[in-house]
């Protein structure tokens, strides 16, 4: 009877807790709607602040539970923010930007655009001040188009050149035994190296070396135009690291005063002719955007915008993955609809399913033969994320992309020695035929298997080099010596005929209106795929939310590697994608 009652009591206990959290969710929704309603007003003498203190994506994501356990993390929207930054500039209320970043989470391609906004702002004869603590490499790659630029007195500010660091699970997967059946073709497709290395091969450090050196030139040539410095001094500063604190900044010129937030508000006040003892009128960039215009083209015209934006995987996917499934549906949407005058594929992605890429990319070539469909790379358009924009009839991408790695390769892990030799688990079958068990994970391929699995990753290399000379214009001898899976930067891809224009998503849209023959004003953008609310990827998928989160927290630093082994032990099919865990800082 004991057991009876405390089984019950840790039911109740479990129902109310379920029920509690189940209230608190349902208040936060209510809250967060009835705030996204709130019509925001913009005083006059305002200052416009952009802390950047979220990821920045391509498209906004909101969630008020990003804080707690299990919810997806709120972004910053790049085509928000470029918006919000573009109707300041024209907005009379506005009299400038104040920059208050320190961390910056975005890809260099984004930080691009968001820079070239505020260079277009300052055009208005507006100002822009930035006050940072501590700034890193890329806040500062922002903050130095600042006609003022204030670091704390006790700060630093990165400006040593970048890194890329790749993490390698050889040993580990040793000691656990699981062994990783490589099959690949390209002597550079570096993405299955570490299953397999302990470091990285010739080929990947010579590619890596000269994709980050490329990307690092571009961001040294712009911060040397903004603070006024000759490129080789500036060069000089960062490869050998000149700058160790806050006056060695102030010294070298790289900002224009050391002071703390106050003063930099001070200044701002000054600026706007406010008493130092008043307010100063800050309004925060999710306030303004709430503020924004509705699109007034009176034309039934339309550009359809589709957004690419992660993993290419099989099915619908979702708001943080290219659904073959629902990313098809889009193309199809926006060519039979005969309002859509042109296409802008937007594709920020490393790749994923190759049998995904190529359903993606055949409603791309349907849509070329009725309309104009235009690409814009943003941060990374690799291996996959370049299958499914070779099709498109103009490539445009920025000088700091990363492009290419046009090759594929497939991974089956052998977990027999894992499951016999460290938990004691052995397994055996019955087949109807020789090969019935094909492919497996629990025993090591026969030497006939691994020829078949190789044949068919041949096959499908020779598929994507043949469609990417076919879009390029270029033979495929020449396409193929691009490829074996070497990463390129923008700027190396352009020199090389793989992309088309080096230039911004606005370029990509006047270029797709200009082949519709659109006039600017006489159409409006049309966002695809439609993006899950909230509310809809809280209910579709908050128990798997909740459960990675805590695994997360559980495992800490040790994360990543979990993450590769469950990468590794769920990969279906051929991949064509790039580099894991290569991070760019």
């Amino acid at each position: 009877m004991r057991q009876f009652f405390k089984y019950v009591l840790a039911t109740l206990t479990g129902l109310v807790l379920f029920a509690g959290l189940g209230f608190l969710l349902l208040i936060g929704l209510i809250v967060g709607l009835a705030s996204s309603d709130k019509e925001v007003t913009v005083a006059s003498n305002s200052v416009l602040e952009l802390t950047l203190d979220k990821p920045i994506g391509e498209r906004e994501f909101d969630n008020p539970f990003s804080s707690l356990v299990g919810g997806q993390s709120s972004s910053i929207g790049l085509d928000e923010l470029k918006a919000s930054i573009r109707r300041a500039k024209e907005d009379g209320d506005i009299k400038g930007i104040f920059l208050n970043l320190d961390l910056v989470q975005g890809g260099m391609a984004s930080l691009e655009e968001v820079r070239h906004e505020l260079l277009e702002f300052k055009k208005s004869g507006k100002f822009i001040v930035s006050y940072a603590d501590a700034q890193s490499e890329k806040s500062f790659y922002l903050a130095s188009v600042a006609d003022k630029l204030y670091l704390n007195p006790q700060g630093t500010l990165e400006f040593n050149g970048l890194s890329s660091e790749t993490m390698y699970y050889k040993n580990l997967f040793d000691k656990l035994g699981v062994q990783a059946q490589i099959f690949r073709v390209g002597s550079f497709k570096s993405a299955v190296e570490p299953y397999f290395r302990t470091s990285m091969s010739d080929s990947a450090r010579l590619q890596t070396s000269s994709f980050l050196n490329s990307i690092n030139d571009a961001m040294l040539a712009d911060v040397s135009a903004a603070r006024k410095l000759a490129p080789a001094r500036a060069k000089v500063i960062s490869d050998s690291m000149l700058v160790h604190n806050a006056d060695d900044a102030k010294r070298l010129g790289l900002v224009t005063d050391l002071g703390y937030y106050d003063q930099a508000t001070d200044y701002i006040k000054g600026k706007l002719g406010v008493k130092k003892d008043k307010k100063l009128s800050l309004i925060s960039l999710s306030d303004y955007s709430k503020n924004e215009d509705k699109d007034d083209a009176n034309s039934g015209n339309r550009i359809a915008v589709i957004y690419a934006e992660g993993d290419i995987v099989t099915g619908k996917g979702g708001n943080n993955s290219i659904g073959s499934t629902r990313f098809a549906e889009a193309i199809r949407k926006a060519r039979l609809d005969d309002k859509v005058k042109a296409v802008v594929l937007r594709v920020n992605s490393p790749g994923g399913s190759s049998l995904a890429s190529d359903i993606i990319y055949r409603e791309v070539m349907l849509t070329k033969k009725v309309k104009p469909i235009i690409c814009s790379m943003s941060d990374v358009a690799a291996s996959g994320g370049y299958f499914i924009a070779m099709g498109c009839d103009t490539i445009v991408a920025h000088p700091t992309t990363i492009t290419g790695s046009i090759g594929v390769f497939g991974v089956l892990p052998n977990i027999e020695p894992f499951l016999r030799d460290k938990i004691g688990i052995t397994t055996d079958r019955v087949t109807t035929g020789k090969f019935s068990d094909f492919p497996t994970i629990t025993r090591a391929l026969t030497p006939f298997e691994q020829s078949q699995f190789q044949a068919e990753i041949n096959r499908i290399y020779a598929d994507f080099t043949t469609k990417a000379a076919a879009g390029r214009h270029m033979p495929v001898e020449r396409l193929r010596r691009l490829a074996s899976g070497r990463v390129w930067s923008g700027s190396e891809a352009k020199a090389r005929g793989l992309v088309d224009v080096l230039g911004s998503f606005d370029d990509a849209l006047r270029i797709a209106a200009r082949r519709a023959k659109l006039k600017e004003g006489d159409y409006k953008i049309q966002k695809l795929p439609r993006q899950k609310s909230f509310a809809e990827s809280l209910f579709s998928g908050f128990s798997e939310e909740v459960r990675l989160q805590l695994v997360k927290q559980e495992m800490g630093p040790m994360y990543p590697m979990y993450e590769q082994y469950k990468t590794l032990t769920e990969m279906k099919g051929v991949q064509a994608r790039m580099p894991f865990e290569m991070t760019i800082q």
